[in-house]
């Protein structure tokens, strides 16, 4: 056994969340490397993981290589930014605005396929996971006032100032129109009853109280298209999420709670402990996230290049050298304060 970010591993679990999180990397630089070959621009090398080269051959003119670590992949094409640009027609700034357009964006949406088939693979072995409408607790977050009281996974609640609770719908209802004053809830425990008091926190997102509960889930086995259809419709739910909490954090000018490579690391870590199911789902939303991150319209990242060949489009010709350069600059910049940030959030959260 292994501790990783403050959970004992297995081997077996640490090979999966390691070659988990290089797969979803791979598949992204595989989409990228699929476009390429069909509009017959010269790729120098494909290969899986980083580092010294494990085994390889060469086709062509592309050298495929299996590398020592597991952790993503790499197109290596000529021409992927000004500088290096010699204008032979196989390059990839010497390619039309469209074709550049299409090879950058096939990387995030190779991860938006994967993410749904990850998705729709879990629902089908697994079921989907459904609210219950009991008002059993099913999770209780970590720093909101029913950790802190006391409340526990698997409490039902029987009551709240003596008002009797039936459903989740009248318990959520009580608790979000009651953040001026303490809740005493009267609680099941197995076989015991017991009497907690907690006081709501005010969410100014929402304009309620909160507690920081969740409803226990309900599993139902679906056939093979639901899964597909729940599985796609789970990846563009997750995508809207993310794009609608990151708008309410700019609007509001708060701090977003981005994770980095370390929380990533943790959050895998805490899934392979739960078990497949977990992990797979957790990979499933890793790559929703690095195809939505991959779209951001910032110099370097794919939505950078694909932002320039729209513009190239509009204007019926290629942008000056300098300007991508300088722009490329820029986004660097930006992915570098990204990193940074995210990685204090993640130092923070360990600490705390």
């Amino acid at each position: 056994m292994f501790k990783i970010a403050g959970f004992e591993m297995t081997i077996i679990q640490i090979a999966a969340t390691v070659i988990g999180a290089g797969f979803i990397i791979f598949v992204h630089e595989l989409g990228h490397f699929i476009m390429a070959k069909y509009y017959k621009l010269r790729v120098e090398k494909f290969a899986f993981g980083f580092g010294p080269e494990l085994i390889g051959f060469t086709r062509g003119e592309t050298r495929y290589s299996v590398c020592a670590i597991p952790l993503g992949g790499m197109v290596k094409m000529p021409g992927e930014d000004p500088d290096s640009s010699t204008g032979s027609p196989d390059e990839f700034y010497s390619q039309k605005w469209y074709k550049r357009l299409v090879i950058a964006l096939c990387g995030p949406l190779m991860n938006y396929i994967l993410a749904a088939m990850i998705f729709a693979f879990v629902i089908f072995f697994w079921g989907l996971s459904k609210p219950s409408d009991q008002p059993v607790i099913g999770e209780v977050v970590a720093g909101y006032p029913a950790m802190k009281a006391g409340v526990m996974t698997g409490d039902r609640i029987l009551s709240i100032n003596g008002f009797e609770i039936k459903n989740w719908m009248q318990l959520a209802g009580y608790i979000h129109s009651h953040s001026d004053k303490a809740l005493a809830l009267k609680i099941q425990r197995k076989d015991k009853e017991l009497e907690i008091s907690v006081q709501p926190k005010f969410d100014k997102a929402s304009g309620t109280g909160l507690i920081g509960i969740a409803p226990d889930a309900e599993i139902e086995k679906e056939g093979f298209w639901t899964s597909c259809f729940y599985g796609g419709k789970m990846t563009v739910i997750q995508t809207v999420m993310t794009l609608e909490y990151l708008g309410q954090k700019i609007v509001r000018f708060e701090k977003p709670d981005l994770a980095g490579p370390i929380g990533v690391v943790q959050f895998i870590a805490k899934a392979a402990k739960s078990g497949m199911r977990d992990l797979l789902g957790f990979l499933a939303v890793i790559s929703t996230a690095l195809g939505l991150f991959n779209l951001l319209p910032i110099p370097i990242l794919d939505g950078g290049h694909i932002f320039i060949a729209l513009i190239e489009g509009a204007i019926r010709r290629p942008l000056n050298k300098k300007a991508i350069q300088t722009a490329n600059l820029v986004g660097f910049s930006i992915i570098i304060c990204i990193f940074i940030f995210a990685t204090y959030n993640d130092i923070a959260r360990l600490v705390n």
